[in-house]
């Protein structure tokens, strides 16, 4: 099978995702924002950082969705939330439209308060303010907690287990 690993990072654990699930399989790497086509591959694998919620990269896939059709494609989310069934069905609700029904794996990923960006900086420290003013009983979603929990420290949670479920899905 001839596969293609697209990656969307802005801190590196996607793309080192990625390069992993590449040397894995032998599908090509490359980044989200360079792919020219998806048509030649058997299979695409989204590999995303979670921010906000939100899925980085998933605007590739649903602009190229009708050139997906009939291939294996599923999207590998990193984030820091917890590797369980709330953090994945969360992040399931990014996978609208033509994205709906596509397998998604979840791996944690890392965090460095010190390497973020500027704007980064400035939105996780408003975030940040807003959050402590509640509950943590009261956080809507997964990543709050986890959030709450890792600001202002250097945290990694990278693991290649994360990957089987993925490598396995692969293979069937």
């Amino acid at each position: 099978m001839q596969g293609l690993v697209l990656y969307c990072s802005r801190y590196g654990t996607s793309k080192a995702y990625a390069e992993l699930i590449g040397e894995a399989t032998g599908f090509a790497v490359c980044a989200a924002a360079n792919a020219r086509t998806v048509q030649s591959a058997d299979a695409v694998i989204l590999c995303g950082g979670v921010y906000a919620g939100k899925i980085a990269g998933l605007k590739l896939l649903k602009k190229n969705a009708a050139k997906l059709q009939g291939k294996k494609v599923a999207v590998f989310a990193v984030g820091l939330s917890p590797a369980d069934e709330r953090t994945t069905a969360a992040l399931k609700r990014n996978l609208t439209g033509g994205l709906a029904g596509i397998p998604l794996f979840y791996g944690r990923g890392a965090w460095k308060s010190g390497s973020l960006k500027s704007g980064d900086r400035f939105l996780c420290r408003l975030l940040h303010g807003m959050l402590a003013k509640k509950d943590a009983s009261q956080y809507e979603e997964p990543w709050m907690q986890t959030f709450m929990e890792s600001y202002g420290k250097d945290c990694d949670f990278t693991d290649r287990q994360y990957l089987l479920p993925l490598l396995e899905w692969l293979r069937s």
